[in-house]
């Protein structure tokens, strides 16, 4: 069982994440990757200035030659792993968490994120002794200033830009005070938006808003949208990977239902099979079915994708929080390609007018106490409806029937079992949500 990394990369507050412990981390980062060439790139926390210089003294440490990319997005910073071919990359963020929180992301030289299973050997390395390397073969750094435009002008040659401009789209930018400040209002600028823009002054106090974009942390950039008559707004997490938006009426849209609309556009294109994880909506499934494709499911968390990614079938791949992988630019979730893409389709019609190819879901969450060693067996007990159209298990159990679904799975963070569903009402979303949350609490 995994010790230090969680769904995505090692997290911790400072206290936990201290220097210390990111240069052993780092040190055995860099052996995991044969000491070999090693990216790295940071967010704007107040943390992360600490722990960047202890993660290139801990990679040089070890003989890795480091090119340090300095400030960016992780998308950025992923994307970057295609163009200057590194056996690895470490990105110093932690995304969506409140700012006392930080976290080592850790991606290999084929694009893919390190999952908590392969991290266990990066473990080992932790836990053990490191060899350094001989004084006169110690890594050296070199700085990289160019990847944010580099990461730019990829998006810019991905979408009609003439389109988009032709149609002079006005739209809401909330920057959640991070490093998507560095490259949306620039994008947008460049696709011949007017803009407005939220949040986009840099702060690791993340003073605007909470970083993981909510609908109830969000609700400056849906009013700005109505009172601007704006087209539509984009808010981006706080490393911006992924996106949330509003409509042209100032109505919130689900990460789920920002995917789905990537997905319509993606099969209108180029037919193929989606990919997300278990914990998202049907929607996806609705709008594959529609052009008679198939959707592949994955354990929850990022590494999950980006390995399914990685075998070349998918034409897209995405999760229910507003993250998607467009697999013909990088693995990367990429919230900025996202947003540029769906500016690109706006030029056409509403963002409302889009949306309404597919149905509207209700989704409800969640959990039941268990300890750790009890969840698996807990799940385990629970029968299954012969009424389930379809049964998966590859992270939990998910059943989906005729017009809702449900999936209850152990926590990776917290000694609960978390029970999400979602049907054509809330009502009846709320039903299945406690069926199996009063069938898993009188198991064991």
């Amino acid at each position: 069982m995994a010790k230090y990394f969680g769904t995505n990369g090692i997290r911790g507050k400072f206290d936990k994440l201290t220097p210390q412990f990111a240069l052993k981390a780092a040190q055995a980062i860099g052996v995991y990757f044969k000491r070999g060439k090693i990216l790295v790139g940071r967010d704007h926390r107040l943390t992360s200035p600490t722990i960047h210089n202890a993660v290139l003294s801990g990679l040089e440490s070890v003989g890795c030659e480091v090119i340090d990319l300095g400030l960016v997005t992780t998308p950025t910073a992923e994307f970057m792993v295609e163009k200057l071919h590194p056996d690895g990359l470490i990105i110093i963020t932690s995304s969506h968490n409140p700012p006392e929180w930080n976290a080592l992301k850790v991606i290999d030289g084929a694009g893919i994120a390190v999952s908590k299973e392969r991290g266990e050997k990066i473990e080992e390395l932790i836990d053990g002794k490191i060899e350094l390397s001989p004084w006169d073969k110690v890594g050296k750094t070199v700085d990289f200033y160019t990847a944010t435009e580099d990461h730019l002008e990829d998006i810019l040659l991905r979408v009609d830009v003439e389109k988009i401009k032709k149609r002079k789209l006005k739209v809401v930018l909330d920057c959640a005070n991070g490093v998507p400040a560095l490259i949306g209002p620039e994008l947008f600028e460049r696709l011949g938006c007017d803009l407005i823009l939220l949040n986009d002054e840099i702060d690791g106090h993340f003073p605007g808003r909470p970083s993981e974009p909510r609908e109830e942390n969000i609700h400056n950039l849906l009013q700005a949208v109505q009172d601007s008559d704006a087209d539509f707004g984009i808010a981006w997490d706080g490393d911006g990977d992924r996106i949330v938006m509003a409509d042209e009426s100032g109505n919130f849209i689900v990460g789920d239902r920002v995917f789905a609309l990537s997905a319509l556009l993606k099969l209108n294109e180029k037919k193929g099979p989606l990919v997300t994880t278990v914990a998202t909506s049907k929607v996806i499934e609705d709008v594959a079915k529609r052009f008679g494709q198939e959707v592949i499911y994955t354990k929850v968390g990022a590494p999950y994708l980006s390995e399914e990614a990685a075998k070349g079938d998918a034409v897209l791949i995405g999760e229910e929080v507003g993250g998607v992988i467009w697999p013909e630019a990088s693995l990367a979730k990429d919230g900025f390609l996202t947003a540029a893409k769906i500016a690109e389709a706006l030029a056409e019609k509403p963002l409302s007018a889009w949306l309404s190819e597919f149905p509207f879901y209700y989704n409800v969450k969640g959990k039941v106490p268990a300890e750790f060693e009890e969840m698996d067996a807990k799940i385990k007990e629970i029968p299954i409806p012969e009424s389930a159209e379809k049964v998966i298990t590859v992270d939990g159990v998910r059943l989906n029937f005729p017009d809702s679904w449900v999936i209850f799975r152990p926590s990776g963070t917290e000694p609960v079992i978390r029970v999400f569903a979602e049907a054509t009402s809330k009502a009846a979303a709320h039903a299945l949500v406690e069926k199996y949350e009063k069938m898993l609490g009188q198991s064991r």
